[in-house]
């Protein structure tokens, strides 16, 4: 399992993981509210501005503070560390 720092200590698991979005658009906006009424909505912003949204394959939404693109970087680096482990063996 690897887990990817999304911010302020706060970790997903990378396998989980279905898109890494931008909160702007009106679908985003639907989803974040369908989750919040369901319960299953994660802040982790810790009260900023929330700029990535991270959607689990359990249909989980979770909030960050971070950029898309830097989410995106970090889990693109962990995969990379894991395949180099990986060839080691």
């Amino acid at each position: 399992m690897k887990l990817i720092n999304i911010g302020f200590g706060n970790m997903v698991n990378a396998s989980r993981l279905v898109a890494i979005v931008s909160p702007e658009s009106a679908p985003i906006k639907r989803i974040i509210q369908e989750c919040k009424e369901k319960g299953t909505l994660i802040d982790a912003t810790h009260g900023r501005r929330t700029r990535a949204v991270i959607i689990t394959d359990s249909d989980h939404v979770i909030l960050t503070y971070l950029q898309s693109e830097t989410v995106a970087n970090r889990l693109n680096d962990d995969m990379d560390e894991l395949e180099d482990e990986e060839d080691e063996e």
